[in-house]
């Protein structure tokens, strides 16, 4: 902690900034960031006057993280970043138990973050996005990862053992769908404990389900998000490819499956045979489901107006605080904050962090502050219209998916 009572972090594969700056409404200041693609390099420095290096933390020794960050080995409050986990296919050759493997170039991701942990020994650490970590019978990864915590402990004399956390950001009051995997450890061994949902779904099914003395407020929606930003007009939002003159023909917080044999619209696709976001459209009175990093141009969620989401639309779903610009392109922007962690989510976690691993016994009186006011002034769903003319050659019978490994590609695969 700093004198003047704020707490340290340093932060890996920071991307534009998601989990840090909810780390940063929680109280703690990022006193280094490692991150090497430009676009989000270029956002970080433009908003943010932390230390970044550029370069990949393969690249980057502990040393060299520590000096940045003005920090000796023990100091850091915590570790924080979200590795893009490629398959655990290397995993065997750097958590069979010896911590010296982490000093190899050719370890993933999640090594070097693991890496950095050992030579840093921060009192606690956050590691969010590990990818197949939360599958039943497939917790190779996670396994892996707390045998190298134990080679670690062995060799520093630490106590790190990791809690796995699957949580809905929707559930804490981010306005949208998105789970996240998340590891998080003390280095005194004390665990973080459960977070218990503070949102729930509005639905009368949903509260009734709750005792009466712990229903909870309903979740934040796309109006509460959005709700001053929907008059944007400006031509980068319009609909581009094949599909785009069909989307103002389905209804809000519907998809492609509103024009299926059992849908409500027109059968001009078989049932389930598109991915779930295709044509997927919000709707003002429901949270925003989980936004993507590179959709395709028929890939939702769109906007209720029948356009794409802008960037401030994009983070506002993502929790930013407007005050953060993410530079570049529409594209560029969708692909920072569609990899970004929800920031009011990662406050959330900040805090708990603070009181229950670092022992500060007045995060009591914080209130959270990046989770959207809720409004009352929600308008009613926007009219839909009939199907353009250039699709109506679609409509007939449509087969629907057979099932799970059996659907087009899945058979074109077998008969290979």
């Amino acid at each position: 902690m700093t004198r003047d009572g704020r707490f340290t972090a340093i932060s890996l594969y920071t991307g534009a900034g998601g989990l840090d700056l909810g780390f940063e409404a929680a109280g703690f200041d990022t006193r280094v960031a490692v991150e090497m693609d430009s676009p989000c390099v270029e956002t970080l420095r433009a908003n943010r006057e932390w230390p970044v290096i550029d370069r990949s933390i393969h690249a980057v020794s502990s040393d060299e993280l520590l000096r940045t960050a003005g920090l000796e080995v023990g100091e850091a409050d915590v570790l924080i970043g979200g590795p893009p986990c490629q398959p655990f296919s290397k995993a065997g050759y750097w958590a069979s138990g010896d911590a010296r493997r982490l000093d190899d170039p050719r370890a993933d991701t999640v090594a070097a973050f693991l890496r950095v942990v050992r030579d840093t020994q921060p009192r606690a650490f956050l590691m969010e996005n590990v990818a197949g970590l939360a599958y039943r019978g497939k917790d190779e990864g996670f396994r892996l990862i707390q045998s190298t915590l134990e080679s670690i402990n062995q060799a520093c004399g630490t106590n790190y053992k990791a809690d796995l956390l699957v949580l809905n950001a929707a559930d804490y009051g981010v306005p949208q769908i998105r789970e996240r995997a998340l590891l998080i450890a003390s280095r005194d061994g004390v665990s973080i404990g459960s977070f218990p949902a503070t949102y729930a779904p509005a639905s009368l099914e949903a509260q009734r389900a709750l005792p009466l003395d712990t229903r909870l407020p309903p979740y934040r929606t796309a109006w509460d998000a959005l709700w001053d930003l929907q008059d944007d007009d400006s031509p980068e939002l319009a609909m581009r490819g094949k599909w785009g003159d069909l989307l103002p023909s389905i209804p809000e917080g519907a998809n492609y499956l509103h024009h299926t044999e059992r849908g409500e619209g027109m059968p001009l696709f078989g049932w389930r045979r598109r991915f779930w976001n295709f044509l997927l459209k919000l709707a003002k009175d429901q949270p925003s489901w989980t936004l993507t990093a590179q959709p395709g141009p028929a890939t939702g969620p769109f906007h209720w107006k029948s356009r794409r989401l802008s960037g401030r639309e994009l983070c506002r779903l993502q929790t930013m605080p407007d005050s953060f610009e993410v530079i570049g392109s529409l594209g560029a922007v969708q692909k920072q904050v569609g990899n970004a962690v929800p920031s009011a989510l990662a406050e959330m976690l900040a805090l708990g962090i603070r009181q229950r691993l670092l022992g500060d016994g007045t995060v009591d009186a914080v209130a959270p502050t990046l989770i959207p006011e809720r409004r009352d002034d929600v308008p009613p769903p926007e009219p839909v219209q009939p199907v353009a003319e250039k699709y109506l050659h679609l409509v007939g019978e449509h087969q629907a998916h057979p099932g799970t490994g059996k659907g087009y590609r899945a058979v074109a695969r077998s008969a290979v």
